[in-house]
């Protein structure tokens, strides 16, 4: 039940009228019916048996391991309640690509040994719900979090159903305090909530799954394209699974706000970012919390008297613990181990950073800032395409090829996949968001924006409009689904 879908537009009244008429000690009850009735209505049966026993057994270890006495005990129950988890995600996700891999290494090696093929399961989710899970443990080991004794809430916060299948990633500290607090109808939340969805779906069906259009031709086909479409439809994939990827996460987080629940933001414009260690600050900000803490730091105190090398080793080590959790492929392996090597390389060279700009004179420039975000956006888009292709055959060849045959017409490079209505109907949403984008940054527009009733609902019937006539008549699934 995607949240672009005509049965999540029925789903989500039903569940509020229902939420609304409970009292307050039947809410959760409500939620958590609707979050696993959200989870069941994919039709994978599995899943929801997967959801059910991360939860019960993430709860017994809470509550083992608060019980536990002396850090070798605390210590076992942890690592017994983090395997438990990542076995459930193994099970769910790897087994064909370790399967598949092994397969390929025994035929490597000439060995005789028969390798069974593994079918890929459908792990919508899990991902996100697994980590939250071994989060609430660590946090209760290092007593940062008191067990939750309520197994209903605590399933609750584990399965709410706008941050279920794509996060962001809660911890318990901020999410199982607002779903005990008593509901009291508040008009700005709902005002809000319905606009921040709304935005969240004009991104995705207006921006992201038309330039999913101009991308997928070029990705499915790279050995067709120029030069310049393989750079063209790298730049409009990057776009794409940001506007996708950060318009689910508005969905989620105006549907949230709907039940005055407040769920993490998780991007802040990461393109304009000045270094990829900032990109990583304002891109799927939860993630990128939970591998800082849970990850990195860990290694960097365990390798401290490494010094440098020890914390750049950590950085790399995280990132590729990332690329892994996004999927079983090299693609994303090599993605997060690029990304750590960005990271990596940035500790080496931030001790000599100002001193190269003041010997070059650019230290006070007013472009260098421009400059900065040029860099690191090429950097991240350069990862991207490893996220990205069909195979690492691929890859290889766009970047091997970036500049052939870039001689052909750019008229023909830009539509390039696109017919001349979707071309137009792009650059005109393109517009509308940078116009968006630039006055939701003006104090006096806001301002306005907040004074004045017929300026709000002008603005409402805008966006209206825009979904109507700019939206994609497909309903493509979110990117972040596979995840």
């Amino acid at each position: 039940m995607p949240f672009n879908s005509l049965h999540y537009f029925i789903f989500l009244p039903i569940v509020y009228l229902v939420f609304y008429l409970a009292g307050d000690r039947a809410r959760w009850g409500v939620l958590l019916a609707a979050s696993f009735g959200f989870y069941c209505a994919l039709k994978v049966p599995y899943l929801p048996v997967v959801l059910t026993l991360v939860t019960l057994t993430t709860y017994c270890f809470g509550i083992w391991l608060h019980k536990a006495q002396g850090t070798r005990a605390k210590l076992a129950v942890l690592w017994g309640g983090i395997a438990s988890n990542v076995l459930v995600l193994v099970l769910m996700k790897y087994l064909p690509f370790f399967s598949e891999n092994l397969g390929g290494l025994c035929r490597l090696l000439s060995l005789q040994v028969e390798v069974p093929t593994v079918r890929a399961f459908v792990a919508i989710g899990v991902s996100y719900f697994v980590f939250q899970a071994i989060s609430y443990l660590i946090d209760i080991y290092f007593e940062v979090e008191e067990p939750e004794p309520h197994l209903g809430y605590f399933a609750l916060y584990l399965s709410f159903f706008p941050k279920l299948l794509q996060g962001p990633i809660e911890r318990a500290g901020d999410l199982l305090p607002q779903l005990k607090t008593p509901y009291r109808f508040d008009y700005d939340n709902m005002r809000y909530g319905m606009l921040l969805f709304a935005w969240g779906l004009f991104k995705k069906v207006v921006l992201a799954d038309r330039l999913g259009i101009y991308a997928d031709a070029v990705y499915n086909d790279v050995h067709a394209a120029t030069g310049l479409q393989l750079l063209l439809g790298t730049y409009a994939y990057a776009f794409q699974i940001f506007m996708d990827f950060s318009g689910y996460t508005d969905m989620a987080l105006g549907t949230a706000r709907l039940f005055n629940i407040n769920l993490t933001q998780n991007f802040n414009s990461p393109y304009l970012a000045t270094s990829v260690a900032d990109f990583w600050r304002r891109w799927h900000i939860s993630f990128s919390r939970w591998i800082l803490d849970y990850i990195f730091k860990p290694l960097q105190m365990q390798w401290r008297d490494w010094r440098t090398w020890g914390t750049a080793a950590a950085l790399v080590v995280a990132f590729l613990v990332s690329g892994i959790w996004h999927g079983a492929s090299w693609g994303f392996v090599i993605w997060g181990g690029l990304h750590g090597l960005y990271m990596a390389c940035s500790v080496f060279y931030k001790p000599y950073q100002k001193k190269i700009y003041q010997s070059l004179g650019i230290q006070k420039s007013r472009y260098l800032k421009y400059w900065q975000m040029l860099v690191t956006f090429h950097l991240v888009c350069f990862a991207w395409v490893f996220f990205r292709v069909n195979s690492l055959g691929d890859a290889l060849y766009i970047c091997r090829f970036p500049f052939e045959r870039a001689g052909r017409g750019l008229h023909n490079v830009l539509v390039h996949g696109f017919d001349t209505e979707d071309a137009r109907l792009v650059l005109i949403a393109g517009a509308l968001v940078a116009l968006c984008g630039t006055l939701a940054r003006n104090e006096r527009v806001l301002s306005a924006w907040n004074r004045h009733g017929a300026l709000r609902w002008l603005s409402y019937n805008a966006l209206l409009l825009a979904l109507i006539f700019l939206g994609t008549k497909s309903q493509a699934s979110f990117i972040y689904f596979n995840f």
